[in-house]
């Protein structure tokens, strides 16, 4: 197994952001260190260097010639602790040192200091080793170029007033550190939490990939953003796969609600048609009375085949159905006069509370379905003598909203719940006898969703049933 499989996602992270961090920091102090030092050499050097003017403006002012005398006086009355103090002339010949005599030191003009001084006023010499004294000196020249001087001053390394000048503050890094210690601190707990909702999404797509039930496991993920997408994450899949497990068994019920549906005319037809064909000498009036049963149920198996058509069609092909400017009051005209003789038949009023022009954008035989059905729905369970009401009770610029209603023996309120299930009876056994499909009022509902509306059954205030659907203009 590699080190990369061995070490977690989260630690992989925490691990390289933390060298970018460390490598930052370490450039930042390294720069820092740097900064300081520089500040501190030229806080040095101009100390330095303000004594050598003030010496040289000193002397100047007493006009009196430069000689050793003079001098000694001078750095004797105004020093500092280990301070040396040369005077160089243009060509490199040391006049003065405070040190060592004159005379016995070699010529200074090949020191760095001294070729600063000359090319550009001053100069100075970091930790640079005196071949008069052998030891190690910071040096710090200045060129007076009316007398053609260099007055140069030094301090040795280990004196206590050059390490107190060049000592770096390290109170900075101490606290550069421990601010790197709180926030990688802060970022491990950061990036632990993220470890373990990775974790957590792991174990369940390992779970939803082994197709386990996920009911039986408990997901915890971290208070914030991500655990809350996390969480978000698992109860989509949940719902996903509760809805497809939920479509799954709706579609194993329909197959078995259509075999049944299917089998019953069938079986009527087959079973008429054996007893004409096994019995050839039956009577024409019996015979003919089977015939009618049997085209009966084959009208009944016809229906059938045709709205579970449909229904397929509006599931699987809703896109496809073309859509095109319908009037509303011309389709429920249409399904008035085609229903007129059944009407009439059970004593039935038909009121059409409707203003037109209803102008929507939608299919025609979807929408006539819509009325159709809940009229022939009406017709079969209503009752003899009842009045179908249909009426526009809301328009708004996006759709219309209506009232399909009738006072007639209605429904229990605990099917209301379910009156829009493919194959769903109040009765049974009443409505094969009346010859209903039991798909009717779901082709209403999918219907009156391909058109973006919605629909909903109730008591009406008359006793009976009353649906309240929408129907959208676009």
């Amino acid at each position: 197994m590699s080190i990369t499989r061995m070490i977690s996602f989260s630690q992989r992270l925490f691990l390289s952001v933390l060298l970018l961090f460390l490598s930052f920091a370490a450039c930042f102090l390294i720069y820092q260190y740097q900064r300081e030092k520089s500040y501190r050499i030229e806080v040095l050097n101009t100390r330095l260097q303000a004594y050598n003017v003030q010496m040289y403006e000193h002397l100047t002012e007493t006009e009196k010639p430069w000689n050793d005398s003079l001098l000694t006086r001078y750095t004797r009355f105004h020093t500092m602790p280990d301070l040396r103090v040369t005077v160089i002339k243009t060509d490199g010949t040391v006049l003065f040192d405070n040190e060592k005599d004159a005379a016995q030191t070699t010529n200074h003009r090949d020191r760095t200091e001294v070729k600063q001084a000359l090319e550009k006023g001053s100069g100075y010499s970091i930790q640079r080793k005196s071949h008069t004294l052998n030891n190690d000196f910071f040096y710090s020249a200045t060129y007076f170029k009316e007398k053609g001087l260099i007055v140069r001053t030094a301090l040795p390394y280990n004196s206590a007033d050059l390490i107190d000048e060049l000592s770096i503050d390290w109170r900075y890094l101490w606290f550069s550190l421990a601010l790197i210690l709180v926030l990688g601190y802060i970022y491990y707990k950061y990036t632990s939490n993220l470890g373990k909702t990775i974790s957590q999404l792991r174990r369940f797509a390992q779970q939803a990939e082994n197709d386990e039930d996920l009911a039986q496991f408990h997901f915890e993920f971290p208070n914030n953003e991500l655990g809350e997408i996390s969480h978000h994450i698992v109860q989509l899949y949940t719902q996903v796969k509760r809805s497809e497990e939920d479509k799954v068994r709706l579609k194993r019920q329909l197959t078995q609600n259509i075999a049944h549906e299917l089998k019953t005319p069938v079986s009527s037809i087959q079973g008429y048609l054996e007893t004409i064909i096994s019995n050839p000498d039956m009577d024409k009036t019996q015979r003919n009375q089977f015939m009618e049963r049997c085209y009966a149920q084959s009208n009944r198996l016809s229906s059938l085949l045709r709205d579970i058509s449909l229904l397929t069609r509006m599931d699987e092909a809703s896109q496809s159905i073309a859509m095109e400017e319908v009037d509303l009051c011309h389709i429920i005209a249409n399904v008035h006069a085609d229903v007129a003789l059944q009407l009439n038949e059970r004593g039935m009023r038909f009121l059409q509370l409707v203003h037109p022009p209803m102008k929507v954008q939608g299919n025609p035989s979807m929408l006539y379905s819509i009325f159709r059905n809940l009229t022939d729905n009406a017709i079969a369970y209503a009752g003899p003598n009842v009045t179908i009401t249909i009426k526009c009770v809301m328009e708004t610029p996006e759709y219309y909203r209506f009232s399909f209603a009738d006072n007639g023996v209605g429904v229990a309120p605990e099917h209301l719940d379910h009156i829009f299930e493919r194959f769903y009876r109040v009765d049974k056994g009443r409505s094969r006898k009346l010859g209903g499909t039991g798909l009717g009022l779901a082709i209403v509902k999918n219907a009156v969703i391909l058109h973006g509306g919605t629909i909903f059954a109730r008591i009406a205030s008359t006793g009976g049933l009353e649906f309240i659907f929408t129907i959208s203009k676009r």
